[in-house]
């Protein structure tokens, strides 16, 4: 499973007995793995502070979340054409993100744990607003060219009445700069080609004979040619529709031909030099972001341990990895029943959703007799 439970229990003779209590149980059950996950000891400052920074670390906790999935969608949207090669990507210092989270260590240079916290929690934060600053502009940037490319393709996917013409037709197609002929362009239904060759020539005076031409197909019909004098033009186009034949509108203008498909050989080549390093920067600063959430969960374990623990600070923090969804109910019974004595009346009401804790803000759902946080890396899920 790609879930971990992060937890901790105070650090004295009774509570390593009951953490040795939970390995021993969910080992033999298959329910988890459990490895210790170490956190350096911080300066605490007051408790008013630990205080605040609680309530100010879950929405950090939950803004790099958000960020990380976000960017892990982009790199999904950018590698359109080798989604199979999306988890290649998604790695943290080079390895998995289980491996990661497994094998985590406090980046003591990037994170000096011997600054107050609230310091780190700045410098934490400031790093993530600006990859997420970043990542607007550079994907807001990739998604215009690629929409407007988007726009343009489907331009040319469409039937023969939406879809644009500058890549069927030709020059040779049209009678240009003539003061008294113009060539028409007719879209007739497959059944009716027949009718459209016998008819054509009478359906207003003065169509040039043997003028008509097929120069593209769909699955519905074709695309015609036909010359005629200007004048009878408005005649033939009311004749040609009560004879089920469309006259589509358009001009050959050699110009606007070539200006568009100059703009979708330019936009296919900004895409190409943008592609690689979108993709490098996304890679790198999902990195990093998912680095900074696991050192804001090692950070959480720390503040809620010692507000709900007391001083002085000790306190054990483990990581289980649940192995698999059924178990999970059972794994919650055996740590509820192992850590019980801490807090009583959480665990009993744990049982009873319908009992209130004085005090607790949190729905019992969310509290359990130990310290308790939740690591999900189904990021595109």
């Amino acid at each position: 499973m790609s879930e971990f439970w992060l937890i901790s229990a105070p650090g004295d003779k009774e509570n390593l007995q009951a953490l040795e209590r939970m390995n021993t149980v969910t080992s033999k059950s298959n329910l988890s793995c459990n490895t210790k996950f170490s956190i350096p000891d911080f300066k605490v400052g007051t408790l008013d502070s630990l205080v605040g920074l609680s309530d100010e670390l879950g929405k950090l906790d939950a803004f790099t979340e958000s960020l990380i999935k976000r960017m892990a969608q982009s790199v999904v949207e950018v590698m359109e054409d080798s989604k199979g090669k999306v988890q290649e990507n998604l790695l943290a210092n080079g390895v998995d993100l289980t491996s990661f989270v497994t094998h985590f260590e406090w980046d003591m240079a990037k994170y000096p744990a011997k600054q107050p916290l609230v310091n780190v929690v700045d410098a934490l934060t400031k790093q993530l607003v600006q990859i997420e600053t970043d990542l607007k502009s550079r994907t807001a940037a990739y998604s215009a060219l690629k929409m407007a490319l988007e726009n343009l393709e489907r331009k040319s996917t469409g039937n023969l009445f939406t879809r644009t013409l500058s890549d069927i037709v030709s020059k040779e197609d049209f009678v240009l700069d003539s003061e008294y002929l113009v060539t028409l362009l007719v879209i007739v239904p497959k059944a009716n080609y027949s009718q459209w060759q016998k008819t054509y020539e009478s359906l207003s005076d003065m169509v040039v004979p043997r003028s008509t031409k097929l120069i593209a197909e769909d699955s519905e019909g074709g695309l015609f040619t036909v010359t005629l004098f200007r004048k009878v033009t408005e005649d033939f186009k009311v004749k040609a529709k009560e004879n089920k034949f469309t006259v589509r509108e358009f001009y050959y203008d050699e110009k606007e031909i070539k200006r568009e498909r100059e703009e979708m050989s330019r936009l296919l080549s900004d895409k190409k030099q943008q592609y690689g390093p979108l993709l490098r920067w996304l890679k790198v600063n999902f990195s990093e972001a998912f680095i900074a959430w696991v050192h804001i969960k090692a950070l959480r374990v720390f503040v809620e341990s010692v507000l709900r623990y007391g001083l002085p600070v000790n306190f054990q923090a483990v990581l289980l990895q649940p192995h698999k969804k059924s178990a999970t109910k059972r794994l919650r019974e055996v740590l509820n029943s192992v850590f019980r004595h801490l807090d009583e009346v959480a665990a009993a009401s744990i049982l009873d959703a319908s009992v209130d804790i004085p005090g607790l803000q949190l729905g019992t759902q969310d509290y359990f007799p130990y310290v308790y946080f939740h690591i999900d890396l189904s990021l595109l899920d």
